[in-house]
């Protein structure tokens, strides 16, 4: 069967994202191979439990494929037999529920870093089920300086007593100390649980500290700076392993996408080479080119600047918002996206925009067309040119960085 129309809006969408920039901190490109995996014939498969112990015959394979997953990114993150791998989680905000499903019960105390802060919806927002199901405590970062505080963090939790302490951001553009919520958790007798979704290829790289040396629990996302398929991943040490596994099945999913998992796989063969240290590298180059570059153009960055792949623009600085600068570089060919600031009363309508590298530095983009990038966003933000006179320029260079 042919569906011209799910074709035609498949191939819109194949020209929009080759003739755009992308700088949704969250997107990534992944390879041929991968995208060759995920639509592969392991789609067709039921393979309830996990391998060894299937509720459905004909899983021989799917649990070697599973088996290598597991394997790869033990070996990926140099992780030793004190640590347990599961990955079966369908996304970051599903692996998180399972993570606090298996340590928690009903009403007990979480503690996370709140949306404006940087932190993400499934670290103990109100409106998420993180933050109506257990009793949620959050903490921010300085005003001034816009740096997560660890004395505070510290005497909240003395305060508070959470049973599961959270470090992990979607929107923090400087490193975490991993071994300062590590002490802290410790001494209030909490797990800690290290959400590194963004920074995950960073830590393969090199590039970022690990927190594998003070977490109990690790979650990622695998689709961000790791490049691989939409899904996500739990690290947990192996005392932990039965009730971890329990909680992603049967606690809370059904069959496991088999497609997906093999993709994790490749992925982490992929992210298992010189060349793509080489690319979580130039993530960082690429970032902190272009926040040097904004910030000669008069931008106002939260925190001055950034350590990883995250820059976050202060739209207040000239005169504006989020929700309009993000249209107006959409209309140019520049995806950002708008995102809440300290103190801003609606996420909806913030005052922040929230850029990434790490899908131009997968096309191969480098300093120099940083540079570009930011008189680009000079020339939509701040002397308010035509979006439609830049679009052609930006078409332009796009036609050379294309991914395949």
């Amino acid at each position: 069967m042919n569906d011209k129309i799910l074709e035609k809006l498949i191939r819109t969408e194949e020209k929009r994202q080759a003739a755009t920039i992308n700088l949704i901190a969250s997107e990534n490109y992944v390879s041929p191979e991968i995208r060759r995996v995920l639509g592969s014939v392991l789609t067709n498969k039921y393979s309830e439990g996990y391998p060894g112990k299937r509720y459905y015959s004909g899983n021989e394979i799917y649990d070697k494929i599973e088996l290598l997953a597991i394997e790869r990114l033990k070996k990926l993150f140099k992780l030793n037999n004190d640590w347990h791998v599961n990955v079966q989680p369908y996304s970051g905000s599903s692996a998180n529920l399972a993570i606090y499903f298996s340590l928690l019960r009903p009403g007990e105390t979480i503690m996370g870093m709140s949306l404006p802060a940087g932190g993400h919806l499934t670290h103990g927002h109100k409106v998420n089920f993180s933050g109506l199901y257990y009793k949620s405590v959050q903490y921010g970062v300085d005003p001034e300086t816009g740096l997560i505080n660890y004395k505070d963090v510290e005497k909240m939790a003395a305060e508070q007593q959470p049973r599961i302490i959270i470090s992990g951001a979607s929107s923090y553009p400087r490193k975490i100390d991993f071994s300062e919520f590590g002490r802290i958790s410790k001494k209030v007798s909490a797990y800690y649980v290290a959400d590194i979704s963004h920074i995950a290829g960073l830590v393969v790289a090199g590039v970022h500290p690990s927190p594998f040396a003070d977490a109990d629990v690790v979650m990622t996302t695998t689709h961000k700076t790791l490049r691989g398929p939409r899904s996500a991943v739990i690290f947990c040490k192996k005392d932990l392993a039965d009730r971890i596994d329990r909680a992603v099945f049967p606690g809370l999913q059904g069959g496991p996408h088999n497609q997906e998992i093999a993709a994790k796989a490749l992925m982490a063969f992929e992210a298992n080479h010189s060349s793509f240290r080489n690319y979580g590298k130039q993530i960082i180059k690429n970032a902190k080119k272009l926040a040097e570059a904004l910030m000669a153009r008069n931008f106002t960055l939260v925190t001055g600047g950034t350590d990883n792949h995250i820059i976050l623009l202060d739209c207040k600085g000239f005169g504006s918002d989020g929700h309009k600068s993000q249209n107006l570089l959409e209309e140019a060919g520049i995806m950002t996206n708008r995102n809440a600031l300290v103190g801003d009363a609606s996420p909806f309508y913030p005052t922040g925009l929230r850029l990434g590298t790490p899908a131009v530095t997968t096309q191969g983009m480098k300093e120099a067309e940083m540079g570009k990038i930011a008189d680009w966003f000079e020339r939509v933000l701040i002397k308010k040119e035509k979006p439609s006179k830049i679009k052609k320029e930006i078409e332009l260079l796009c036609k050379k960085w294309t991914a395949d």
